[in-house]
């Protein structure tokens, strides 16, 4: 999958549903790649698209149960690629740089997370 879908898999997963304008902005991408990415996520039935009980002009996505078990799939083959490659590419001296720029990375992650 690429990182785009799963950006926005995780944007839904996370802060649950939203518009494909609000995809668009959150991802910062344009409204024709976020409409291209859903076609192809909803055709593996990663999302699904549900009309606002209120307006029926506006279309609601949400991950579906099928989604999150793709995200989290995904991210348990990265993470297990990640601890292969520290264990098996690495030497001890490479680690411990590796270790030293964890908090360095937390913070990147945490500031991007509340954008």
């Amino acid at each position: 999958m690429s990182l785009g879908k799963a950006g926005i898999l995780t944007l839904l997963a996370e802060r649950g549903r939203a518009t494909a304008a609000q995809l668009a902005t959150a991802q910062q991408i344009t409204p024709q790649g976020v409409t291209s990415a859903l076609n192809e996520l909803e055709s593996q039935q990663l999302i699904e698209r549900v009309p606002d009980d209120v307006d029926r002009r506006r279309i609601w996505v949400h991950v579906t149960e099928e989604g999150r078990r793709r995200l989290e799939d995904d991210r348990a083959a990265g993470q297990s690629w990640l601890v292969d490659a520290l264990t098996e590419r690495l030497d001890d001296e490479e680690r411990r740089i590796v270790r030293a720029a964890l908090p360095v990375l937390r913070k990147i992650t945490e500031d991007s997370a509340d954008a």
